[in-house]
């Protein structure tokens, strides 16, 4: 299995919140999430679908395999809570949701744990003074 870039956990990322939306994910709905183009998406499914992250029916349709369900699973996860975290600081949804992007991709395992649990446990106890 190879080791994805940014790029590759954005597109596998796309690739769930697609299906978890409408059930069914074509490469053309991949571009419209992300604003990209048809041939960029093309080359990315290629090479998700080599790294053995994705796989493509005879139809078109694109499904994660286990391993790229759990690389997507992760970088979405990070990405609502870091978003969510910088909505409560008082940051704009879209910046949130921009800054949450680029923060999901570079914040290491152990951070993002520690983050999540003191966010966790500001939540149980409704202070402000956590945010």
């Amino acid at each position: 299995m190879k080791e994805l870039r940014r790029s590759g956990e954005d597109y596998l990322e796309a690739i769930l919140v697609i299906s978890r939306r409408s059930g069914e994910v074509r490469s053309v709905d991949v571009a419209r999430e992300m604003g990209v183009t048809k041939p960029s998406v093309s080359r990315a499914m290629g090479l998700l679908k080599e790294g053995g992250f994705i796989r493509i029916n005879n139809d078109g349709y694109i499904t994660l395999t286990q391993a790229g369900s759990i690389i997507a699973e992760s970088i979405y996860e990070r990405h609502v809570v870091l978003t969510d975290w910088l909505v409560d600081m008082g940051v704009d949804d879209d910046l949130a949701a921009e800054d949450a992007c680029k923060l999901e991709h570079d914040i290491s395992r152990e951070s993002f744990s520690k983050l999540k649990a003191h966010i966790e446990r500001c939540n149980r106890c409704k202070s402000r003074e956590c945010f």
